[in-house]
């Protein structure tokens, strides 16, 4: 298959589906691949990079047996647990953000959701922010209901995230305290509601190939607007912790056929980017068109938001806020 021809038909308004045949992106000349991607990227989402940045709001002893996660209680790692964190800490942490010049920020909490008390003082917390920064805001609570989530939107939250983490088959090689449907039920609640959804998930937890086009075609299916991907950076104390590296040309193939199927998406770079080259310039330009930069989770990020800006604009890339926009 020639995937330029394939990248020019996608800007005209091809889209893939499962019933086209996906094998080519697994044996085409990865250079071209990304070339590909890269022209589609431009075409269909533009110069703009997305930056976003998270604070681990409530951290640890997360119930939930995921076998990538530092957070879950079933795994033996030296995460560092507190419970939720308050108002001014969160909003410091927003206002420091805005001022490096990202573009959205996001409390992320540990657990199978955010409940009670700890729920209400998140719904707290993005109130206050809206009130006092500019900045976009984000969410991620795990299992949440429709309440939930209109609560979050009228607090000022426009996004939420919740990644499927693989392919629908390969779920319960991962996880078994919850199933790949009810990420689902959630994604489409996000949807309904008017909210961005944000999911996507990770390569290299012992997956093939086919559940990684898998995962980019369910994405495409649900219309998930920013597609987060993360390499596995596996650590001790989980069941993965032995499993291989990935090398950079397989995160450089995925991230490109995720761009081709999912043209219109955010492409962002999450954990892993120390896997490639300048911290992830190469995947900018194989279809990537976000990432989360700052501090990411319990791992530290191998780049600053402001390495990120400098890298980011040394491309010609706009990595202007929309708050900044005069």
């Amino acid at each position: 298959m020639d995937m330029l021809k394939l990248a020019e038909e996608i800007i005209a308004g091809r889209r893939l589906t499962r019933q086209d045949d996906l094998q080519a992106f697994l044996t085409c000349d990865l250079h071209e691949l990304c070339q590909g991607a890269d022209k589609i990227r431009a075409a269909c989402v533009g110069d703009h990079v997305d930056l976003c940045s998270i604070i681990n709001g409530r951290s640890g002893k997360c119930p939930e047996n995921c076998k990538f996660c530092a957070q879950s209680a079933h795994n033996h790692t030296e995460c560092q647990s507190h419970p939720m964190l308050s108002t001014e800490e969160i909003l410091a942490a927003a206002r420091m953000n805005e001022n490096e010049g990202v573009h959205r920020f996001s409390i992320v909490t540990a657990g199978r959701a955010l409940t009670g008390k700890e729920f209400d003082a998140a719904i707290e917390a993005y109130k206050t922010m809206s009130k006092e920064c500019n900045i976009e805001l984000c969410a991620s609570m795990g299992f949440l209901d429709e309440d939930q989530l209109r609560r979050l939107k009228e607090a000022g939250v426009t996004s939420y995230h919740h990644n499927i983490e693989t392919s629908k088959r390969n779920f319960p090689n991962i996880c078994t305290t919850h199933t790949y449907d009810m990420k689902i039920a959630t994604l489409k609640l996000v949807k309904e509601i008017g909210m961005c959804a944000c999911s996507g998930g990770i390569i290299g937890m012992g997956e093939t190939w086919e559940d990684r086009l898998d995962m980019a075609i369910s994405l495409a299916e649900l219309g998930i607007d920013s597609i987060p991907l993360n390499a596995l950076m596996p650590i001790p104390g989980t069941p993965l912790e032995h499993l291989e590296r990935l090398t950079e040309a397989d995160i450089l193939r995925t991230v490109a056929f995720f761009r081709y199927i999912n043209p219109e998406a955010n492409i962002r770079l999450g954990a892993g980017r120390a896997l490639l080259t300048n911290d992830g310039e190469t995947a900018f330009r194989a279809g990537a068109s976000a990432t989360i930069t700052g501090n990411m989770l319990t791992t530290t990020a191998c780049a600053t938001i402001r390495s990120d800006r400098n890298m980011l604009t040394d491309m010609g890339r706009d990595i202007t806020p929309p708050y900044q926009v005069q």
